[in-house]
C-alpha cells in the first residue's frame, strides 16, 4: 500500500504588497492662500474692511478655485483673525468683514543689566527731585 503524502497546506494568498502611494503633487508655485487674503483686503480701500464674499471674488480674479477652496478660505481668514493679522469688524468666524489690524508700536526690548540700570536712575531722580520738592518747600 503505497501511502499518499498529505496534501500541501493551501499557499496563503501571495503576501499582500505594500500600497503604492499616489504621485505627490508638485506644490503650487506662487504665495500661499493666506497671503493672498492679507494682499486682497490691503488692496480695498473699504473703510469699514472687506466681507468675505468680496474676498472670494478677488481670490476668484487671481486664479483661486474658490469652490474647491472654500473650506481652506474660511479656515484661513479665521486664522488670520485669530494671530491678529486682520481684524474683524463685522461677524463671527469666517463670516463678516476684514481689515488689516493696526499694528501697536512695542516698547523696544532691553536686556536686564540695562533695566536695571535704567530702574536705578530713575529712582535716583525720583529721590533727588522728591528731595528738591521738599527743600523748598520747608524753606518757604
Amino acid at each position: 500500500m503505497a501511502e499518499e503524502a498529505p496534501a500541501a497546506a493551501p499557499a496563503k494568498a501571495a503576501a499582500k504588497a505594500p500600497k503604492k502611494k499616489s504621485a505627490a503633487r508638485p506644490k503650487k508655485d506662487g504665495p500661499s492662500l493666506s497671503k493672498l487674503i492679507v494682499s486682497a483686503v490691503a488692496e480695498s480701500n473699504e473703510r469699514k474692511g472687506t466681507s468675505l464674499a468680496a474676498l472670494k471674488k478677488v481670490l476668484a480674479a487671481k486664479g483661486v478655485d474658490v469652490t474647491k477652496a472654500n473650506k481652506r478660505i474660511n479656515t484661513a481668514v479665521t486664522k488670520l483673525v485669530t494671530k491678529g493679522t486682520l481684524s474683524q469688524t463685522k461677524g463671527t468666524g469666517a463670516s463678516g468683514s476684514f481689515k488689516l489690524a493696526k499694528k501697536e508700536p512695542s516698547a523696544p526690548h532691553l536686556c536686564p543689566s540695562h533695566s536695571r540700570r535704567i530702574n536705578r536712575l530713575f529712582i535716583s531722580f525720583h529721590d533727588f527731585s522728591l528731595q528738591i520738592t521738599l527743600h523748598t518747600f520747608f524753606l518757604h
